[in-house]
């Protein structure tokens, strides 16, 4: 399977963005070693500038939700949840315990956070917006001042 790869420059730092000819499959601030397997054409492209010009439009204030394709690769339980986070809106934030509750599987709140750590797909499968039961930010895999920064694009903090 073919997987392409850029960097995108944003207001919070360089993004970036892996794609297979799927799906976006991954969304992050840290570059990821890949490996080539196909040439790169149109077809294995479409995702990756779907992407980009979504985000661009997210960090213009133009964009709430996504469209772009995805493949996400992950346990069942880590896409039950990742599924979960695309189910809290633009300008709204969760607890743990809320989306364990989304879920179905109320005691499964460190399960979930372990879940949303690991989620590939940083802003369009929104991990940002998950926030402690006591209204404080936990940890981002972006670093929490790119959290504060999502959440105050999108008015809630």
């Amino acid at each position: 399977m073919s997987m392409q790869q850029v960097i995108m420059p944003s207001p919070i730092g360089n993004i970036t963005i892996q794609s297979t000819s799927k799906g976006i499959s991954y969304v992050g601030f840290y570059p990821v070693e890949i490996m080539q397997t196909e040439e790169v054409n149109e077809h294995t492209l479409t995702p990756i500038l779907i992407c980009i010009s979504e985000l661009n439009e997210y960090f213009n204030g133009d964009r709430t939700a996504f469209s772009v394709p995805l493949d996400t690769k992950g346990t069942d339980f880590q896409k039950q949840v990742w599924r979960a986070l695309m189910n809290v809106e633009f300008g709204a934030s969760k607890s743990y315990q809320d989306i364990a509750l989304a879920i179905n599987n109320p005691k499964a709140v460190r399960a979930v956070g372990a879940a949303n750590g690991k989620n590939p797909i940083s802003i369009i499968v929104p991990c940002h917006r998950i926030i402690g039961a006591n209204g404080k930010l936990t940890g981002y895999a972006g670093g929490l001042s790119r959290k504060e920064w999502l959440l105050r694009h999108e008015g809630i903090l």
